[in-house]
């Protein structure tokens, strides 16, 4: 017969709880506890059973979240009681998963976590000639290694990943079954004896003599390209101080300018090629271990050489450090910064599978450091920008992706959010969890389109959710768009169309958990507006259900169309032209095209009508000649933003028309900054005095209209948002401007600015909109 004062309570525990050493944990705090029951997984989360007297089952649930493991997110635990089971098994036990169990009564699935880099413990194993795993390239343990990458269904069981193929030995299978050690329950856990092997070969798959890694270290001193097989899909890797190789890699990979990412073995090497704050040495060395942007050193200063090629004209790096035990050994022996970036084609999603990498990448690398352990998803890396003290993400994927992200107003029914078309992410919301996938890339070509509908239709399948809603961008020519009315016509699910510039303020209130309303300040490219022009430099007063356009710059030819995102003198020809301005060097540089360009824009001859804010950065480039002709997006912008001299202050002036009432928008005349610019040009001032007026002028104008907009709607929240705020110098000049004026300014600090975000401010968007009863 139990003790009168035992008591037998059922648990369940809701949140990032699979693949983070959550059930051994609950294991060894039961354990000390001296209770008795069961701890398993679901498809929803964790399911314990603890028996024991009250006291010590009310301590363990108060130690389930004082000390759960940190990479565990725990979202909710709740509670029944249950009858004791005596004295019949006085045991703790990790029982097998329960695929079905909760099915009926949860509907949300357990999220799963994201990939992790390698632990200090692991390291110092891989280090230890004395160690079984001393150099094996695929050492892990509860704490860190392969996650999402590698899970095939749920719940997260080694049955279920990719390592499946690999049974364990007996000393792995005594470390996997002992309470006490660290790799208790470890669902990748391998050893040289029953694990993955590597091995290197080239282009053509004839093996390359000698030890693997230190082969292909070899080779990339000699200067060949190397594809390496990592957590996530395959690098191309080249030696950052070789010029040549650099060089032959910008061209094989049709990669004209865009910097590549430097690999560097350890943080004393990225401090001597970058000037790091706290924040950007924690990112750097933290679980997530992305690609960090940071400020190069001036010089002069002693640090290794970087070739020209690897970075050209930036004043900043981005660096990556060793994240999977292969990256370290491999920077070991190196002992100096490599190249490593996406193993593709330009424009094309990353190669994860082995045959699809030979094939793609065969042209573009000599040889392939590479492995038996199959990749189940793609996830290129994270990219944050650090300016200032300021986190920007990026790019969000491997080490934060499929992390989930809570929906300020629950989704009653599952949605799909399809995204925008540049860097394209989907996005899958039901109650609290909104799942944004990785970064796939632009859905400009059949590739990066078969991977993205291949990714929902896998995400619907894992977290067992068939949308009934499916929130699209308003453009008719996104292929998202066209996806999301094709999925629809198929389906009895509900379309919900949402304004590009909602969507991006939106993902931002999402992140700061607020519902609106707020004053949000939307500058982009480019975007789809509501009355057929394109937007993209955007007052709204909007909360998650909807907006009003308070304010933009006023529109202005787009001239040519895409032409005129590719050449951004066109943009400072009708700029100029509104202005009445002379267009100096630029225009000396286009002779008649000028003229006919303008001419063309007079005559609303395939030139679209454009408030962009990206644009009026474009136009100004050009201005200054940094840039006629980009060959990524954002370009001109980012050499604009490189070339702006911090110590300037003041900033050219910029006519604001607010009508009385606060009826009708604000109408911001952008064409008077060109024309500063110009005139400054003229007169001789310097590149980068001109670059600086003109991001502080955007600045002022930015805080001026909020401030005016406060004033008719009493709103004192500012919500930033949209590509141009990837700008650190004028994230820097405005975010400042704004306090100062007394608002509360919102950034993004979770989900790219950029359209990366963009999905998940649909999903919030269509979640706000079904629960006001907006969607009936």
């Amino acid at each position: 017969m139990p003790r009168v004062d035992t008591v037998r309570v059922g648990l369940r525990v809701e949140g990032t709880v699979q693949g983070v050493g959550f059930r051994p944990f609950v294991h060894a705090t039961a354990s000390r506890l001296a209770l008795s029951g069961l701890v398993a997984n679901d498809p929803a989360g964790v399911l314990i059973e603890v028996e024991g007297p009250a006291d010590a089952v009310a301590r363990f649930r108060e130690l389930l979240e004082s000390q759960a493991p940190p990479l565990a997110v725990i979202e909710r635990i709740t509670t029944r009681p249950l009858p004791p089971a005596g004295e019949a098994d006085p045991r703790f036990v990790i029982a097998a998963s329960h695929r079905a169990a909760g099915a009926a009564d949860h509907t949300q699935r357990t999220p799963i976590a994201p990939d992790i880099a390698t632990c200090a413990d692991c390291l110092r194993e891989l280090r230890d000639p004395a160690d079984r795993r001393h150099r094996y390239p695929f050492i892990n343990c509860t704490n860190c290694g392969p996650r999402y990458t590698i899970t095939r269904d749920l719940p997260y069981d080694r049955a279920r990943t990719t390592m499946a193929g690999f049974p364990m030995c007996a000393d792995c299978s005594a470390e996997y079954e002992d309470p006490t050690d660290r790799r208790f329950h470890a669902q990748p856990l391998c050893c040289p004896a029953c694990g993955p092997t590597l091995r290197l070969v080239d282009a053509s798959g004839t093996p390359v003599p000698g030890e693997p890694v230190a082969a292909a270290a070899g080779l990339l001193r000699a200067g060949r390209i190397l594809a390496v097989k990592g957590l996530g899909g395959y690098h191309l890797a080249v030696d950052a101080g070789c010029e040549s190789a650099a060089a032959a890699l910008r061209a094989r990979k049709h990669r004209a300018d865009k910097p590549f990412a430097v690999f560097v073995p350890d943080l004393e090497t990225a401090e001597r090629l970058c000037e790091l704050d706290d924040e950007a040495r924690e990112l750097l060395t933290g679980p997530q271990c992305p690609i960090v942007l940071a400020a190069r050193r001036p010089p002069p200063h002693e640090a290794p050489t970087i070739a020209a090629s690897v970075a050209p004209g930036c004043r900043e790096l981005g660096l990556l450090l060793p994240y999977t035990p292969l990256h370290h050994l491999l920077a070991a022996e190196l002992a100096g910064p490599a190249v490593l970036t996406s193993g593709n084609l330009a424009d094309e999603p990353l190669a994860f599978r082995d045959d699809d990498a030979f094939a793609r990448l065969g042209t573009l690398a000599d040889a392939f450091l590479t492995h038996d352990r199959p990749i189940h998803r793609r996830a290129d890396d994270s990219v944050i920008r650090v300016h200032s003290g300021r986190t920007v993400p990026v790019r969000r994927a491997r080490g934060c992706a499929p992390a989930p992200l809570t929906l300020p107003v629950p989704a009653a029914r599952p949605v799909l959010a399809c995204g925008a078309e540049l860097k394209s992410t989907f996005c899958l919301a039901r109650g609290r969890h909104a799942v944004l996938s990785p970064h796939l890339g632009d859905l400009e070509n059949y590739e990066t389109l078969a991977a993205y509908t291949d990714g929902i239709a896998d995400f619907a399948r894992l977290y067992a959710l068939d949308p009934a809603l499916i929130a699209h961008d308003l453009h008719p020519e996104y292929l998202s768009t066209k996806y999301a009315h094709d999925r629809a016509d198929a389906t009895d699910a509900r379309l919900v169309g949402v304004q590009h510039h909602h969507a991006h303020l939106a993902a931002c209130l999402t992140e700061h958990q607020a519902r609106g309303p707020v004053i949000g300040v939307a500058f982009d490219g480019l975007g789809w507006g509501i009355d057929g022009t394109l937007w993209g430099g955007e007052f709204l007063l909007a909360d998650l259900c909807g907006f009003r356009r308070a304010g933009h710059l006023v529109p202005v030819p787009l001239p040519g169309g895409a032409a005129a995102v590719r050449e951004p003198w066109r943009m400072a020809a009708v700029h100029l032209d509104a202005t009445g301005s002379d267009g100096l060097a630029v225009r000396r540089r286009h002779g008649a095209r000028w003229d006919h360009v303008r001419a063309l824009a007079a005559a609303g001859v395939n030139s679209p009508l454009t408030s962009s804010a990206g644009r009026l950065f474009d136009a100004v480039a050009a201005v200054l000649s940094l840039r006629d002709t980009v060959r990524y997006e954002g370009q001109a912008a980012i050499e604009l933003e490189r070339c702006a001299d911090p110590a300037v202050r003041d900033g050219y002036p910029v006519r604001i028309d607010c009508p009385a009432g606060g009826e009708d928008a604000c109408r911001v005349h952008g064409a008077d900054l060109v024309r500063a610019a110009a005139d400054d040009v003229r007169a001789g001032t310097p590149p980068g005095t001109v670059a600086a007026r003109f991001h502080n002028g955007v600045a002022r104008l930015i805080a001026d209209v909020c401030g005016r907009l406060r004033e008719t709607t009493g709103l004192t929240t500012v919500a930033l948002s949209g590509g141009v705020f990837q700008n650190g110098f004028l994230l820097d000049r405005t975010v400042p401007a704004l306090e100062r004026a007394g608002f509360r300014v919102l950034t993004h600090r979770q989900v790219p600015c950029n359209d990366g975000g963009i999905s998940l401010g649909q999903a919030a968007v269509a979640a706000a909109r079904d629960d006001a009863g907006d969607l009936e």
